[in-house]
């Protein structure tokens, strides 16, 4: 099994970490609280935590459903500006 260096940084984790952010400024753009959020969408506020810093892959579907929740196209927050 091959291995990867520490120093080495993964891109797939570094979108996932870039559509955190994009996540957490929508919805703070919004003035709307990670349980709030959490609660619009049936999820844990752990695991809305999770995706905003970047530690869980969302599936499609959850992506679509946070950007319903915060009122915005899913675009906005899967594409970079």
């Amino acid at each position: 099994m091959a291995t990867k260096m520490k120093t080495q940084r993964d891109p797939r984790r570094e979108e996932l970490r870039r559509l955190g952010e994009r996540v957490r400024e929508h919805r703070r753009g919004r003035g709307m609280t990670q349980e709030a959020l959490a609660e619009a969408l049936d999820l844990s506020v752990a695991y809305v935590s999770l995706i905003e810093r970047g530690g869980r892959n969302p599936p499609y579907t959850t992506v679509v459903a946070i950007a319903r929740a915060l009122g915005i196209p899913a675009t906005r927050i899967v594409a970079e500006d």
